[in-house]
């Protein structure tokens, strides 16, 4: 059975509320490595809450199922000591373990819950369709969280302990927050630390998180490292880009969230170009800007004005638009296409600066 996005949550939600004694494979994919682990843990825990329980759970690498495919099936089958219906999770895994899984989807007996967890599976992938056309499995999309789920999940997250977050707070933390749900809620447990939980009777503003204490806690995220990279870009710094794009991407974060990363600025530059040819102030179009940016990054971007026009800045928007639907649609691998683009601006941008001076 094929899960669409916006109907994920609501799935595993509903899973874990009732088990569905007929699910045997779940495949939980994507490129958002924390909340495939948060969905396929929920769905895991619906069946056996204690996964550390060895004769409940059973844990399988993906290489080692490629190897053995009968393994997957052996455990599926496999009788609980205790009773009670087991739970096998499969992670790392890919298209490698497809035949194991057939096997399982075809098993004449057999009541275990194997959860297998992937990164970013294409739709000609052998593994997703085979799950997705499956009446007895379930293919879970885990992609990048949007911004309005990221703000979704700011606000829930901090409602849990008492807390509430201004509107500027709340746009500055979703837009410096990287896509990773895992990497997300590690920020949002920083700023609660940092706030302090309200005791009973602790004054409202005890209870309000502001832009400050947001711009304090929030400025070691794997977005902010980002800026390093997304800056040298637009101020024409190939080899900073470079080393920049080597550091993050070889931390784990997405290519897909630093195409993102330099579509954000290419608007921002695209806005208060705009606002400056129109006869505003280059530090008045900066400081009209919301969320606002770090300061540290307001003289880098001072100097991007100077050499960068609301048409070419638009030019810049466009092509890195069309670099996020390659890396969805072209099958091409994501940290190519984000290296490419980012390039294509550093490139344009020393061009663009040379010529101004």
């Amino acid at each position: 059975m094929e899960i669409k996005g916006g109907q994920a949550q609501a799935f595993v939600a509903g899973y874990a509320r009732k088990p569905d004694p007929k699910l045997r494979v779940a495949l939980v994919y994507g490129n958002d490595e924390g909340l495939v682990a948060e969905r396929a843990r929920a769905l895991a825990q619906a069946v056996c809450p204690d996964l550390s329980d060895a004769f409940q759970v059973v844990e399988l690498a993906g290489d080692r199922v490629e190897d053995d495919p009968a393994r997957l099936l052996d455990e599926f089958q496999s009788i609980s000591m205790l009773g009670g219906r087991r739970v096998v999770r499969v992670r790392p895994a890919g298209d490698g373990v497809a035949d194991a899984v057939a096997a399982v989807l075809e098993a004449s007996a057999g009541d275990a819950l194997v959860v297998v967890e992937a990164g970013n599976l294409a739709k000609t992938s052998t593994l997703r369709r085979l799950v997705e056309a499956a009446p007895a499995g379930a293919a879970i999309p885990c992609f990048e969280d949007a911004d309005e789920a990221i703000a979704k999940l700011v606000d829930s997250a901090l409602a849990e302990l008492g807390l509430r977050i201004e509107p500027d707070a709340r746009e500055y933390v979703v837009d410096n927050l990287g896509g990773d749900r895992g990497v997300s809620r590690s920020e949002l447990e920083k700023l609660v630390l940092y706030k302090g939980i309200p005791v009973a009777g602790a004054p409202a503003d005890a209870r309000l998180v502001t832009l400050d204490d947001a711009m304090s806690v929030i400025g070691d995220t794997a977005a902010i490292r980002l800026d390093d990279a997304v800056y040298a870009a637009f101020s024409g710094d190939p080899g900073a880009l470079d080393r920049s794009l080597d550091r993050v991407l070889g931390e784990g974060v997405a290519p897909v969230a630093a195409v993102r990363a330099l579509q954000r600025h290419a608007d921002i530059l695209h806005r208060i170009t705009g606002l400056v040819e129109g006869g505003a102030r280059a530090d008045d179009a900066v400081a009209r800007l919301r969320p606002p940016i770090h300061y540290s990054r307001k003289t880098p971007l001072l100097a991007q004005l100077r050499f960068w026009s609301p048409r070419s800045a638009a030019a810049a928007l466009a092509f890195i638009m069309e670099a996020e639907i390659d890396c969805k649609t072209t099958g091409m691998p994501d940290d190519a296409i984000a290296r490419r683009v980012a390039m294509r601006v550093a490139t344009g941008a020393r061009a663009m600066r040379a010529r101004a001076r």
